[in-house]
C-alpha cells in the first residue's frame, strides 16, 4: 500500500483511498459490482450501523464520498486537521468491515436502479457509455458502470465479497491526503488502520489488452437534435504521446452556440470559426474529448446539431481532425498549451482536488509527476510534433461511432471512415 500526501495551508483536509479497481475489472455476469459496493459502503459496519456512521461524520462536521469509474474506484473524507485520524479510521472501517447487510443490499437495488433512470436522461452520458460498448465491445472497457438492470437486481453478497477480496488489495491501493497533513502522521494512522488488507501474492488479473474496434451503435428517434459521438484510438496514459493529445483536445476546443466572451463567427479557433461562418443555427454544440485508460485510450468529439445540418457538421469535425495532420500553425499550438496549463493547474484549486490528483496519478503513473517536468514535457511540444501524432495517430484511421435522435443524414460508417483521411484544396 502506498501513502502519499501534500502540505497545504488549510484548515481542512481531504483524505480519501484510491483503489485500481472498477468496472473495467468485473464480468458480464457481475458488472455493476464496483459500483453496487460503492452504495454499500456507507450503509454500516461491524463497529457502526448507518446512522452511527453518519452521526460521526455530521458530528465532525466532516464529508464523505464516493465514486466508482471505469478503472478506478475512490472513497474519501474532508474533515477539520484534528480530525485526520478519524478520518481514516472512517474510510478504514467501511472498506474492510461493511456489513454488506441483506437488507441494505436490496434496497440499495432500488436506488442504484433508479440512478440509472437519471443516467438516462442525462444523453451525453448515454452517447458516452455507447461509445465505449462500440469502441470496445470485446472488453470490460465497453462495460457500463453500474451494470446492466439484470445484474443490479441479481448481485449478490457472495459476489461483493468475491470482487473485494480479488481487488482491494494492498498493491493495488493508494492512500493520499491534502491539506495541512503530518505525513509521518498519516502513515501511522494509515499502517495502523488499514493492517487488514493484504497483497495479491503475484496473482494476475485476466486483463488482455482492450482491441479498438471500428464500429457504430445508431439510434433513431424524434428528438430535437440530433446527439452523436467519435471516437479514435487514443493512448494510454503512460504513452509518450498522451500529453501531446491533451493539446489536440483544446486545439479542437468546444463550441456551444451563442454562447462565450467572444463571437464564434469571430472566434481564433479555426474550427469555432468555420462552424459558426458555414453551418449556422443547425450547429449547436461541439466538444473535443480524450479519455486515457491503462491500455489504450480514445479521443474524439461530441457534438448535437438538427437533421439538416448533420452531414456537413460531421463532415466539418472530421476534417478539422484529419487537417491536423498537416495544418496546424504555431499559434494554435501555443494557445492550446496556454489553456491546457489552464485547465490542469486550475483544477488543482482545493485539498480534495490535490488529493485526487496525488492519488489518481500514484494508480497510473508510479509517482506524481511535479510540475517541473511536465512543463518541461509541455513546452517540448511544436507544430510538427502536433502534425506526427495527428499524421500517425488520427488520419486515415477505424472510428467508434454512436448517435441518437433523428439520423436520416447520418453518413454511413464507410463513408465517415473515408472522411478521416479527407484533404481540401
Amino acid at each position: 500500500m502506498r501513502i502519499a500526501s501534500q502540505y497545504t495551508p488549510d484548515e481542512t483536509v481531504t483524505v480519501g483511498v484510491w483503489i485500481d479497481a472498477g468496472s473495467r475489472f468485473e464480468t458480464k455476469e457481475n458488472n455493476g459490482t464496483a459500483h453496487f459496493l460503492e452504495h454499500m459502503a456507507f450503509k454500516g459496519t461491524k463497529r457502526r450501523n448507518r446512522i452511527q456512521l453518519e452521526q460521526e461524520i455530521e458530528n465532525m462536521g466532516g464529508h464523505l464520498n464516493a465514486y466508482t469509474s471505469r478503472e478506478q474506484t475512490v472513497y474519501y473524507a474532508k474533515c477539520f486537521k484534528s480530525d485526520l485520524r478519524n478520518g481514516v479510521d472512517i474510510l478504514a472501517d467501511i472498506l474492510q468491515h461493511s456489513t454488506l447487510d441483506q437488507a441494505h443490499l436490496d434496497f440499495e437495488r432500488g436506488v442504484i436502479l433508479r440512478e440509472m433512470e437519471e443516467v438516462e436522461k442525462t444523453t451525453e452520458e448515454v452517447i458516452f457509455d455507447r461509445l465505449h460498448l462500440a469502441a470496445f465491445h470485446d472488453s470490460p472497457l465497453g462495460y457500463t458502470i453500474l451494470g446492466p438492470v439484470e445484474n443490479i437486481q441479481s448481485i449478490t453478497q457472495d459476489q461483493l465479497r468475491t470482487y473485494v477480496q480479488s481487488n482491494y488489495t494492498a498493491d493495488r491501493i493508494v492512500v493520499a491526503a491534502a491539506g495541512p497533513v503530518d505525513h509521518g502522521e498519516l502513515v501511522r494512522h494509515s499502517e495502523e488502520l488499514f493492517c487488514h488488507f493484504r497483497p495479491s501474492n503475484g496473482l494476475q488479473r485476466e486483463q488482455g489488452k482492450a482491441a479498438f474496434c471500428g464500429a457504430e451503435l445508431l439510434y433513431g428517434s424524434e428528438e430535437n437534435l440530433a446527439h452523436f459521438a467519435i471516437g479514435y484510438e487514443g493512448v494510454p496514459w503512460t504513452h509518450p504521446d498522451s500529453l501531446t493529445f491533451m493539446v489536440l483536445q483544446t486545439i479542437i476546443g468546444n463550441y456551444k452556440r451563442n454562447e462565450g466572451l467572444v463571437p464564434a463567427r469571430l472566434s481564433s479557433n479555426r474550427l469555432t470559426n468555420s462552424v459558426a461562418n458555414n453551418l449556422g443555427s443547425g450547429a449547436e454544440s461541439f466538444a473535443a474529448f480524450n479519455t486515457c485508460y491503462k491500455d489504450t485510450g480514445i479521443f474524439g468529439f461530441y457534438g448535437e446539431s438538427d437533421e439538416e445540418t448533420l452531414d456537413g457538421y460531421l463532415d466539418e469535425l472530421l476534417f478539422a481532425v484529419s487537417n491536423l495532420a498537416f495544418s496546424v500553425t504555431e499559434e494554435e499550438v501555443e494557445r492550446g498549451k496556454r489553456q491546457l496549463k489552464t485547465t490542469l493547474f486550475g483544477s488543482l484549486d482545493s485539498t480534495t482536488a490535490i488529493a485526487e490528483d496525488i492519488g489518481r496519478q500514484l494508480l497510473v503513473y508510479g509517482r506524481r509527476v511535479p510540475l517541473t517536468e511536465l512543463l518541461l514535457r509541455l513546452e517540448a511540444i511544436n507544430t510538427e510534433e502536433v502534425k506526427r501524432v495527428a499524421r500517425e495517430r488520427l488520419f486515415d484511421k477505424d472510428v467508434a461511432v454512436t448517435a441518437l435522435g433523428p439520423l436520416s443524414r447520418m453518413p454511413a460508417l464507410a463513408e465517415l471512415r473515408r472522411r478521416t483521411a479527407a484533404r481540401r484544396l
